[in-house]
């Protein structure tokens, strides 16, 4: 029957690179924040609506000459982020589309492998309601003052713009509240990885058992 298997956490927490460590290990792995690029390009559904719903501003100048626009990354996270109810109506676009995206992922890829662990990487998997789709779900956990830190060096905010996106998200206290396994990732690269094996071998063991207990 397989496993599916949420995995989150806040900003700089190291949910990405635990997903790769997960992937590393045959885990399959979903990532929504890949999924909703995929559905705003040029052309898609998602996009013509998110345009309609909150201007054509967020659309690129690239489809001025006639061409398919493409979405404006920038000016999108301008509008939103400071308005929830635009926040709200962005999210309520993407947020089915993108649970059907991965529950038909899911389905093809456990026809194919009955006792897989396919993960589902998502900043948003509480907030958005979609951790109650999933078997098990794994909180990424790491000190503040360090993921500030691992955001820093990426180069792209300073640390009042990237404290101020902190605040606006789940605290990690929240986040942890809905967690089934943990993984804390305040220590070095190494540290993160062991855990990770250790919660592969896991969820591989639960995967098999409902494959067992799924077979007539």
């Amino acid at each position: 029957m397989s496993l599916l298997v949420g995995l989150t956490g806040g900003m700089g927490s190291g949910k990405t690179l635990a997903a790769s460590f997960f992937k590393d290990l045959g885990a399959f792995i979903l990532d929504a924040d890949l999924i909703c690029h995929q559905l705003v390009e040029p052309g898609q559904p998602a996009l013509k609506e998110i345009a309609e719903k909150l201007g054509e501003e967020i659309l690129s100048a690239s489809g001025s000459s006639g061409g398919s626009e493409g979405l404006d990354r920038k000016k999108l996270a301008e509008i939103v982020f400071n308005n929830p109810e635009k926040k709200r109506i962005l999210e309520s676009i993407l947020h089915p589309r993108v649970f059907e995206f991965e529950k038909l992922e899911y389905e093809a890829i456990r026809k194919e492998q009955p006792n897989a662990v396919v993960i589902v990487d998502a900043a948003l998997l509480i907030e958005s309601g979609n951790y109650k789709n999933m078997d098990k779900v794994v909180v990424v956990n790491s000190d503040e003052k360090i993921r500030i830190n691992r955001i820093l060096a990426r180069g792209q905010w300073n640390s009042d713009e990237i404290t101020v996106r902190i605040k606006n998200q789940m605290s990690s206290d929240e986040k942890l509240r809905y967690a089934d396994f943990v993984l804390e990732n305040s220590s070095d690269e190494d540290s993160l990885r062991s855990q990770v094996n250790d919660l592969h071998t896991k969820l591989a063991l639960l995967a098999a058992e409902n494959v067992e207990k799924s077979a007539p």
